[in-house]
């Protein structure tokens, strides 16, 4: 019982505890006279309706308002590499830190699966933006490493590579897979070493910070539209299923 319900009730109580003791006193004397044995019946009944009074059920609560849906962001830049057909009906942007190790948990746990059923079948475009964390040193330059890698066509090859790597991430690991996907080496390290890359990168940071991402990964996932597309927000290394479901009702 609550702490204010039971010092509300505990007069009644000791009251018909007294009553009792009284009837009980009487009982043993066996010299009980009417008077007395109407006072004891009538306390009791006050102390019966106050209980009752008190014990009154409280009214039922009232339904919930409904969750308000989900809030929708534009994503106007919808520019830059990218997985699946151009002209696929549903676009998918991530802000990703290669460093980061819920980005590997996505890269290694659903993006398979999500590019098989999804981005290979020409129902939806994957486009990734760089969000390299100020304490994530390695983040940087892997996003630095991918973009040379594009130079020369291997991408997605090289930015799966790191991520898939994350919690190995060096320039040691940079140079291993670079070597590894057989690029041109001289280029890719003179790349890699100028600054040619740092302007995108921080746009994307940018326009991270102006839709209030926070952390990585961040998916945005919406209709595709000639300019950008309104999208639902994703946060974190999600289950494959919460992908699905996103997608599956946009589909509809």
């Amino acid at each position: 019982m609550p702490l204010l319900s039971f010092i509300t009730i505990r007069p009644f109580v000791m009251a018909i505890a007294g009553a009792l003791a009284l009837a009980g006193t009487a009982s043993a004397q066996t010299t009980i006279t009417s008077q007395q044995a109407d006072e004891i019946l009538k306390e009791l009944r006050a102390i019966r309706q106050a209980v009752e009074k008190l014990q009154v059920a409280a009214p039922p609560a009232l339904p919930q308002a409904p969750p308000a849906p989900p809030a929708k962001v534009h994503i106007a830049n919808v520019s830059g590499y990218m997985l699946g057909r151009p002209d696929a009906p549903i676009t998918i942007v991530e802000f990703t830190d290669l460093q980061c190790p819920f980005c590997n948990r996505f890269a290694t746990q659903t993006f398979d699966r999500l590019k098989k059923d999804y981005i290979d079948t020409g129902k939806a475009r994957f486009i990734s933006r760089d969000y390299p964390l100020d304490f994530h040193p390695q983040a940087k330059p892997a996003a630095i490493a991918s973009r040379c890698a594009g130079e020369q066509g291997k991408f997605w090859d090289m930015r799966m590579a790191l991520v898939k790597n994350a919690g190995r991430l060096s320039p040691a690991l940079i140079a291993e897979t670079a070597a590894s996907l057989k690029l041109d080496l001289p280029a890719f390290n003179a790349c890699a070493a100028g600054p040619q890359h740092a302007a995108a990168i921080q746009k994307d940071i940018a326009e991270a910070s102006s839709i209030d991402v926070s952390g990585t990964p961040t998916f945005f996932v919406g209709q595709t539209t000639a300019q950008g597309f309104d999208g639902f927000r994703i946060v974190g290394a999600q289950d494959y299923s919460v992908f699905q479901a996103r997608l599956d009702s946009l589909l509809k």
